[in-house]
């Protein structure tokens, strides 16, 4: 181009014209390769991506889509002199704050580690990696040279394909400002993950996502944790909890056979607990027909009663079905009690057609000080046992356990209209005691299946028995989320 014209393009491009610091921000939200192909836009940009304080490095740009391209040597060997030639650019005294290396080809495992070493060399304070050489060799093991006295790392993602016991077994690792540690499908023994945790003196936030564990007893100790969430722990005899800070925590997965809390998690505010049991099992325990069976089961669900236990002083409790089924259940056939929730504000409860809410008068009944109350459905498993909650099966002394409630609040959400969802709802209100001041039923979704709130008379009479609930109750009844549009 003339450089006339490119000094009047410069002029009009108002972009162009904005300090450096601020153009490297923009271009920070970009992917590196993205960031060097803006040098070519004119002579403003061409030496940009030096200062761009954010690197985010993906081979797959290189690699895909083509089919076979990422068996095709001179690609592979682009890719990473690209990333060379850009850390070179930038320098090794250049400040870094972000980088993200996914590499899922082959590649040169000391090549790694030195991009690695770079940026916890400039001081990278947010790190995410996603390594996998090849299949047909081991996974990459993160060396710990790499975090040798790293003063700056604050957030460090660890993704597929990587082993990190080294560097929970090197002496030198030490990351004393980091807070947020994800491990998403890495390999690592317990004993490193434990020494790496000790490392952490600020840790606040943990999250372990399908991790493999080499070995099947692992201890989760740290004294500043505040967020632990863990999905999926297969594999894992024992797991044992020793963090006095924790504010919240989300379990999903399979049963451990031991589930230990060693500190009392006192200071707990939320709790999510989804325990992945098979429909078969659940429908086992209800009526099993194997002394063997419900021996062995005795055995493994004796956890849950600990992990419970442990969290017994949490504020705000979250169960998925699956939870609910097992805890009436472990609590009938295993004669075990329920702990009692005394400082329980707020309890949710997830519904599904294969669970049933037998557990759910032992809960209220243990939950003195509950005051918000929500249903995520209202179709469960019809069973002898859960007539003294719902209107399911006439029995005696039905809804007591709603009137030993101080329930304020109750939401309910996923309403559809029908016969059986109205009736349901007029029995929380007649059983409910006077303290409940307000009933909020939140319709379902446009995205679900159609409903019978679609048809205008259902919808008129729907509205009529909401009005009706109000006047004759002191709470305040509301339907929500239904537009008008959804109306015939």
């Amino acid at each position: 181009m003339h450089p006339k014209r490119e000094r009047e393009r410069e002029k009009m491009d108002g972009v162009s014209n904005l300090p450096d610091e601020v153009l490297c921000q923009i271009l920070s939200f970009l992917t590196t390769k993205e960031v060097a192909l803006t040098s070519i836009l004119a002579k403003r940009w061409r030496n940009l991506l030096a200062f761009v304080p954010s690197l985010t490095i993906n081979d797959s740009e290189f690699l895909h889509p083509e089919e076979g391209k990422q068996d095709r040597q001179e690609i592979i060997q682009s890719f990473t002199d690209f990333v060379d030639s850009v850390l070179k650019l930038q320098g090794n005294s250049s400040p870094l704050n972000k980088l993200s290396l996914k590499c899922v080809t082959v590649a040169d495992k000391y090549r790694l580690d030195g991009w690695i070493s770079n940026a916890l060399g400039r001081g990278v304070s947010d790190l995410a990696l996603k390594i996998i050489i090849d299949d047909k060799v081991d996974n990459y093991q993160l060396s710990p040279k790499c975090f040798e006295c790293c003063s700056t790392l604050v957030r460090l993602k660890i993704a597929r394909g990587i082993d990190i016991s080294l560097v929970g077994g090197g002496g030198g690792v030490s990351l004393p400002l980091l807070k947020t540690l994800v491990l998403d499908s890495v390999w690592v023994r317990s004993k490193q993950f434990e020494a790496l945790l000790h490392a952490l003196p600020s840790l606040e936030e943990l999250l372990l996502s399908n991790v493999t564990w080499r070995d099947g007893e692992v201890t989760v100790s740290s004294a500043s944790l505040k967020t632990l969430t863990i999905k999926s722990s297969d594999w894992l005899s024992t797991l044992s909890f020793d963090t006095p800070s924790l504010l919240r925590f989300k379990y999903s997965g399979s049963i451990v056979t031991n589930f230990k809390v060693v500190v009392d998690m006192g200071d707990l505010v939320d709790a999510q607990i989804f325990f992945d049991e098979s429909h078969n099992s659940i429908m086992q325990l209800r009526e099993p027909d194997d002394e063997l069976f419900l021996y062995q089961k005795a055995i493994e669900y004796t956890s849950v009663w600990n992990l419970f236990h442990g969290i017994r002083n949490v504020q705000n409790l979250y169960l998925f079905p699956t939870t609910l089924e097992l805890l009436f259940t472990c609590s009938k056939s295993f004669y075990r009690k329920l702990p009692g929730f005394k400082n329980l504000k707020s309890l949710a409860v997830k519904s599904d057609k294969d669970c049933g809410w037998q557990a759910m008068p032992l809960l209220l009944r243990k939950c003195p000080r509950l005051e918000t109350l929500v249903l995520e459905g209202l179709m469960h498993d019809v069973t002898s046992m859960c007539g003294d909650f719902c209107d399911c099966i006439p029995r005696e002394r039905k809804g007591c356990s709603l009137g030993c409630c101080r329930v304020k609040l109750m939401k309910i959400y996923g309403f559809r209209g029908t016969v059986k969802e109205m009736s349901m709802i007029k029995h929380f209100l007649y059983y409910l005691p006077p303290c409940l001041e307000e009933m909020r039923v939140y319709v379902e979704e446009n995205n679900s299946p159609t409903t019978e709130l679609e048809n205008r008379e259902v919808y008129k009479s729907v509205l009529e028995m909401f009005q009706l609930c109000s006047k004759r109750s002191r709470c305040n009844v509301k339907l929500m989320g239904l537009k008008s549009k959804t109306i015939s």
